[in-house]
């Protein structure tokens, strides 16, 4: 299996998960690791200014959309064992984007992270955010045959 294998059933997923969590809202979800965040929100009239121009690719997008209110969301796929590198690419765009929800997802094992985030209780390494509201990127497990997130695999625990 191929990593952009994945980005197909996480798609499908975070549409539900948004369309269950955000009632009212127009919900996009779209699959865009080939091509750069600012041009992919282009097309659907969003300007994020801390975006243009820089070369962030996310592998799964979705926005929720009410009136002029925008939330983005980001999942970050992965089909090896999860390490402080993929942890590093997905909290330096959320860093500069801050997303509402940011899911680091592999088919694989969570690795070395969870060593660090649960072992060594380093939860603070997932923290991202404005300055007013600390949030926090969510790393787990991708089931392949359920085609869906394996929320027991969470960190932190949901």
């Amino acid at each position: 299996m191929l990593e952009k294998d994945l980005y197909g059933p996480m798609r499908i997923w975070l549409e539900q998960y948004l369309k269950d969590n955000f009632k009212g809202y127009e919900i996009i979800t779209v699959i865009c690791s080939n091509e750069r965040l600012d041009r992919v929100l282009a097309n659907y009239e969003i300007i994020i200014e801390q975006a243009n121009g820089v070369d962030i690719q996310i592998d799964v997008l979705g926005i929720a959309r009410k009136d002029k209110k925008i939330k983005l969301f980001f999942i970050e796929a992965k089909k090896t064992n999860l390490t402080l590198r993929d942890l590093g690419q997905l909290w330096a765009y959320c860093k500069l984007v801050v997303p509402e929800e940011a899911f680091l997802l592999t088919s694989a094992d969570l690795g070395s992270l969870r060593k660090l985030v649960a072992g060594f209780k380093r939860e603070d390494l997932l923290d991202f955010g404005d300055g007013k509201k600390i949030k926090k990127m969510q790393i787990g497990r991708w089931g392949v045959g359920k085609n869906g997130p394996d929320l027991n695999s969470f960190l932190p625990k949901l």
